[in-house]
């Protein structure tokens, strides 16, 4: 049976079978801040259909080894270029050094060009500042690592009145969270793909959270 057709119709579009992941990965990427998401979608452990995770593909502009904020080496499995982007899809932007730098032109078209056929897009800490440039967030509301600093950097950014001072911050298909937040950005990305049942989610948060054992159980007693 079609997933989709079982949501209620006034339901946004969500996570569906046919879904990739992407993560963009590049030189300087801060790799603490997509763990949390990359690691739920990989194993499906608390999907609320076990055994049918997400495989994340990591793609860059070439296929040379990208080295991380914390010294590890990557190979991206495919480019940018090569890849077959759809409406379907959630590309996940983690945060980093440059990406105030043309070298990011590439993904950024991609963000473009898909997020009004569909495309989730999760943008962490120094990713925000590239939507805030293309203009992607004029319109939206969001969060980034502060707001003053997100107009110094990016001076024709003109979405002052929709910031919001929050870990995480979801309109529609884009999500937003500043660099201090890789919980609350992995939280809102899961919630938006709608893969968790509610008591899953709020329990895996809390635990996460609070580290708490109780909510350890209770993540245990909502995958039941």
């Amino acid at each position: 049976m079609n997933r989709e057709k079982q949501l209620p119709l006034s339901s946004p579009k969500l996570y569906t079978d046919t879904m990739n992941a992407y993560l963009y990965i590049f030189d300087t990427l801060a790799d603490w801040e997509t763990g949390y998401i990359t690691a739920e979608l990989n194993t499906g452990r608390c999907f609320k259909q076990p055994g049918n995770p997400v495989r994340v593909i990591t793609i860059a502009n070439t296929k040379d080894a990208v080295k991380t904020m914390g010294g590890i080496t990557i190979l991206p499995d495919q480019t940018v270029d090569e890849t077959k982007f759809t409406g379907n899809d959630l590309l996940i932007l983690p945060g980093g050094e440059t990406w105030l730098e043309d070298i990011h032109l590439p993904i950024l078209s991609v963000v473009t060009e898909f997020l009004p056929k569909g495309m989730i897009v999760g943008a962490i800490c120094g990713a925000t500042f590239a939507l805030a440039k293309a203009g992607i967030l004029d319109t939206r509301k969001h969060t980034s690592n502060d707001l003053n600093f997100l107009q110094q950097i990016c001076p024709d950014y003109k979405g002052a009145e929709l910031y919001l001072n929050e870990p995480a911050v979801t309109d529609d298909n884009v999500i937003t969270a500043p660099g201090t937040a890789p919980l609350e950005f992995a939280q809102h990305i899961l919630k938006r793909l709608d893969v968790f049942k509610p008591k899953t989610l709020e329990a895996w948060y809390s635990l996460h959270k609070l580290k708490e054992p109780n909510y350890f159980y209770a993540l245990m007693a909502s995958l039941q």
